[in-house]
């Protein structure tokens, strides 16, 4: 990690955004980083928008306010790209991640004219194959990791496995199923992230 990191995530309450940004908060944290991780409360419901955040940095977080120019937009939802403006204030150098079947190139006609890195991953799919159930926040969290590479795969991987292995100790099936979410994820992103590596340089 070069520098520190600042996270939005966009998703519906039910779908493990919240849980996704408390989870990058502790694997971040057994690496050695200090570490925010929060949801912006409201009207909480079941299917209602939420928004949770991340920083994460080699040096102490003095600032506690929600994130407004963010290094990374997570889209758990990509419903919400037709009511929320999940770009606002989005870094140009930045990326952000949706959720959906759609490619990025149709997915970046509903971005409001961003210009940054867009990337897509099909977490239902993925998650449904994995798990036998949409549960998209395990395949999100591994795309915000992917694209940021604010650890290594496999820092990430043994420290979610560890993760995993206590929350689900009496659970293997749940174990393997969600390891197995995370690596399909990395594997999805890998030709994207190429691409845009290819890009820049």
């Amino acid at each position: 990690m070069e520098k520190s990191l600042e996270i939005r995530w966009h998703g519906r309450g039910g779908q493990g955004a919240k849980t996704a940004a408390l989870l990058l908060a502790d694997v971040a944290f057994k690496t050695g980083a200090f570490v925010q991780g929060f949801p912006e409360y409201g009207p909480e419901r079941m299917g209602a928008p939420i928004t949770a955040y991340n920083r994460i940095s080699k040096k102490e977080i003095r600032v506690h306010s929600n994130i407004y120019t963010p290094d990374l937009v997570v889209v758990v939802d990509e419903t919400l790209l037709h009511s929320v403006n999940v770009t606002a204030g989005l870094k140009e150098d930045g990326a952000v991640i949706v959720n959906t079947a759609q490619s990025a190139d149709e997915v970046r006609l509903l971005l409001h004219g961003y210009k940054g890195a867009v990337y897509t991953v099909d977490a239902r799919t993925i998650s449904t194959e994995a798990l036998g159930k949409n549960f998209p926040n395990s395949p999100m969290l591994a795309a915000a990791v992917a694209v940021s590479g604010i650890m290594s795969r496999e820092t990430f991987m043994k420290e979610m496995k560890a993760s995993y292995s206590h929350k689900f100790a009496k659970k293997p099936e749940v174990i393997e199923g969600n390891m197995k979410a995370l690596e399909m994820t990395f594997d999805a992103l890998q030709d994207a992230l190429q691409e845009v590596d290819e890009k820049i340089a």
